[in-house]
């Protein structure tokens, strides 16, 4: 795959249920904390899932005044403030872009599902005139690409896309094809989600895709790998990345974090929710993202894991990891930061993005908290317990969403 110009990130942004800032969230890591507990957000006394990593003490109004915010759902409120972190991180002058050569491409998982409960809710209790004026601007997963570009005043390519739990990752991806090609300079990327909702939690809970066992030990409750998991914990938040031609980033004396060296993508085509259960094409995926790096396999020490604490994606991406890198997968450090955030979902990539990153950056690997009892199938090293310092110059970070989509990014030290 021919490559163009050199992608680098230089700011970061992110709000999530470890911290509402790029330092809290790494702290949070660092200190092994799990940031998953009771649902606040609704009254769960008779649901089946009480728990969930919720964003807590978020206070938008330092980058949206209340009148623009009420009219924005939380999914939207998270991409503008995480962005706006991410432009500030990144040190830019007032006007950073030329004209319309800075763009956005948000991933977005499902769409603002507090405000489509509010609009039921009015239908069924007074009817179609009941319903909220700004009932569709809140919904439709465009707008938080839109409400950020607004506030950010970015001229250049807008847009959302949706694959499920891939969407952050392609984000990115998508997003520094742009610079790659010459088209843009800056690119403001990553994903988004608010889904601790009634109708949401209660449609992934219909699936048994969600935990339901830990209700009473919410901090125990997401165990990517071991094998007492039994389903996914809910998280929410938003995380983006200022990517930027290294070039451009160079002429004004950035901070660089890291390369994005290399992006692959492919689909199962296999099943609404299950992984195809070899990885075969999650295989492929990671394939290309280093072929697109002009990288192998030797380059990468640490994997960034989907790890979403699932029966049937922990172990399929355990075969993937063997069959892409062979015996060398014994020698790699994985591990699952979902196991301390829940799973974003449309936000999970950007999020787990900012976390290799910052490994690179920090010389630092998370760990996979909870990993306590090995499951035979899962037998890499997960870096159980605590993070660990270690000499990383290459990070190969995962996404898969249900639908089959597979999505890679792999990461450089600069």
């Amino acid at each position: 795959m021919m490559k163009g110009k050199r992608v680098v990130i230089t700011g970061l942004g992110t709000v999530n249920p470890l911290g509402n800032n790029v330092s809290e969230f790494w702290q949070g890591l660092m200190d092994a904390r799990c940031g998953i507990g009771l649902i606040t957000r609704y009254d769960v006394s008779d649901s089946e899932v009480k728990i969930a990593g919720e964003v807590r003490d978020f206070d938008p109004s330092s980058v949206i005044d209340r009148k623009t915010a009420r009219r924005m759902d939380l999914f939207s409120q998270y991409a503008v403030y995480a962005s706006a972190e991410a432009i500030k991180d990144a040190s830019f002058e007032e006007k950073f872009w030329d004209g319309d050569r800075a763009g956005l491409v948000l991933g977005v998982g499902t769409l603002g599902w507090t405000s489509a409960e509010e609009g039921y809710g009015k239908i069924f209790s007074g009817g179609e005139s009941r319903v909220p004026v700004f009932t569709i601007p809140k919904i439709i997963p465009n707008l938080g690409a839109g409400n950020a570009a607004m506030a950010l005043q970015l001229h250049g390519p807008c847009f959302s896309l949706s694959t499920a739990c891939a969407s952050g990752a392609d984000a990115i991806g998508n997003a520094a094809r742009l610079i790659e090609s010459g088209y843009c300079d800056v690119m403001l990327a990553g994903g988004t989600e608010a889904g601790i909702s009634r109708l949401c939690m209660g449609g992934f809970a219909a699936i048994q895709a969600l935990t339901m066992t830990h209700n009473d030990s919410p901090e125990i409750s997401s165990r990517p790998f071991d094998r007492d998991r039994d389903g996914f914990v809910m998280g929410e938040g938003a995380g983006m990345l200022v990517l930027e031609d290294y070039e451009h980033a160079v002429r004004r004396g950035a901070r660089i974090y890291c390369e994005v060296a290399g992006y692959g993508s492919t689909c199962d085509a296999y099943h609404m929710t299950a992984p195809e259960p070899d990885g075969k094409y999650s295989v492929k995926a990671m394939s290309r993202a280093l072929e697109n790096a002009g990288m192998g396999t030797e380059d990468i020490q640490y994997i960034n894991a989907h790890g979403t604490s699932t029966v049937l994606n922990d172990r399929m991406e355990t075969r993937a990891i063997k069959n892409m890198f062979g015996e060398q997968a014994y020698r790699l450090k994985v591990s699952s930061i979902k196991s301390m955030l829940g799973h974003c979902i449309g936000a999970a990539g950007a999020i787990e993005a900012i976390s290799s990153a910052l490994t690179l950056y920090h010389q630092w690997i998370p760990p996979t908290i909870n990993y306590e009892n090995p499951d035979p199938e899962c037998d890499l090293d997960y870096v159980p317990g605590r993070g660990i310092s270690a000499e990383v110059s290459g990070v190969m970070s995962n996404s898969f969403g249900f639908g089959g989509h597979n999505s890679v990014l792999v990461f450089r030290r600069i």
